[in-house]
């Protein structure tokens, strides 16, 4: 009876290495939503062209999407 019980042991669906997988993704996400932040002009006048750099851009998008790719990866892991 002991050996059937341990059969059917009921885990964790994730296991720890994907948990730290998936945190490092979300951190990936922040910055990169971070990055894409700000941009803006103290004079509400004059147009800031800062808004348009290469970081919120093209790098800031990018590390959001790779970061979400991350995630699906990190998800989809076997334990």
């Amino acid at each position: 009876m002991s050996s059937s019980n341990e059969n059917n042991k009921v885990g964790f669906a994730l296991d720890k290495s994907n948990y730290i997988l998936m945190g490092i993704g979300l951190i990936a996400i922040v910055i990169g939503f971070i990055l894409m932040a700000g941009g803006r002009s103290n004079d509400p006048n004059v147009f800031n062209e800062s808004m348009f750099n290469f970081q919120r851009i093209t790098l800031a998008p990018m590390l959001v999407f790779g970061g979400f790719v991350f995630e699906i990866y990190a998800i989809l892991k076997k334990p």
